[in-house]
């Protein structure tokens, strides 16, 4: 049974991440422009407010850092000070996407895709890799208009992503140190099913959590896309997931009160909310941290 544990009432919670050495919850509210870290064990939560809407970030190997997707650029952010440290703007040439779902890939490089605010949402925006060095590629993957879903399989071999338009979670084959990308497939097929897919986590046994945008639920999907089980959510819009807490068996989920109407948040008050159900019998992994190469000129 999931519950609620911080009422947060965000407009769009979203990247929700469990930090094993400092045993706290992180996440975003995107429109808010905000980043929340909750303590389960106090009960406390902290929130620093950002310069711009911040739509996901990376634990980094220092805990007082963060690397952040802000809505037009990647940055590094530290706690003690607050200061944002800009290291590259993202598609400047366009001005109607911004940052949107990112994550590290198993060899600690920043893998993130952009969102079109326009309507119609045609797909214009692209994947990315920022990589140790600090340098910015785009990922050989088709355009996007909603990038979501980007995750890896225990072993890095595996990359899954999505555009949300779609209702389509894809997989391909992901190299090793030069990151090559493989031929994409059809992992899930939502078509013709309740929500679109939105964040996800790969759990130790490489099953696949995502987050059913609109559909009051989190899938977990076999290695081979099969539904495994579902867990029902007292939010609508469940945003993103995460497996953590002391054994790695509990689930963290955000959410979002962006466009319901006043009578659904009436129904339903923690919307906007985070969640959180212990699995018995499941385990997560630690988040992947980005690995900054020192030796960069």
């Amino acid at each position: 049974m999931m519950e609620l544990m911080v009422d947060a009432r965000n407009t769009l919670g979203e990247g929700v991440l469990w930090c094993e050495r400092t045993a706290r919850v992180l996440w975003t509210d995107i429109e808010g422009a905000v980043l929340h870290a909750h303590d389960p064990a106090t009960g406390h939560t902290r929130t620093w407010p950002m310069p711009e809407r911040l739509a996901c970030f990376a634990l980094t190997d220092s805990d007082d850092r963060l690397l952040l997707g802000l809505a037009t650029r990647l940055a590094f952010f530290d706690f003690s000070s607050g200061g944002i440290t800009t290291i590259c703007r993202v598609e400047e040439h366009l001005a109607d996407t911004r940052i949107n779902d990112g994550r590290c890939d198993r060899q600690g490089r920043f893998v993130f895709g952009t969102f079109n605010q326009a309507q119609p949402k045609t797909a214009i925006g692209s994947f990315y890799r920022l990589n140790a060095d600090l340098t910015l590629e785009r990922l050989a993957l088709q355009k996007v208009a909603i990038a979501n879903s980007i995750c890896f399989s225990p072993d890095g071999g595996t990359m899954y992503y999505c555009d949300s338009m779609e209702k389509l979670i894809r997989s391909c084959q992901y190299g090793g140190p030069g990151g090559t990308l493989g031929e994409g497939r059809i992992f899930a097929d939502l078509r013709g099913a309740e929500g679109e897919p939105d964040g996800s986590t790969v759990d130790a046994d490489g099953y696949l959590w995502n987050a059913l945008w609109g559909a009051n639920k989190v899938v977990r999907y076999a290695p081979d896309g099969r539904v495994e089980r579902e867990l029902a959510t007292p939010a609508t819009q469940p945003s993103c997931v995460a497996l953590g807490g002391a054994g790695f068996d509990t689930v963290y989920v955000t959410s979002a009160r962006v466009g319901l109407e006043a009578a659904l948040l009436a129904r339903e008050p923690s919307n906007g909310g985070v969640f959180r159900a212990v699995q018995a019998g499941v385990r997560g992994l630690p988040e992947q941290r980005f690995l900054l190469r020192q030796d960069r000129h």
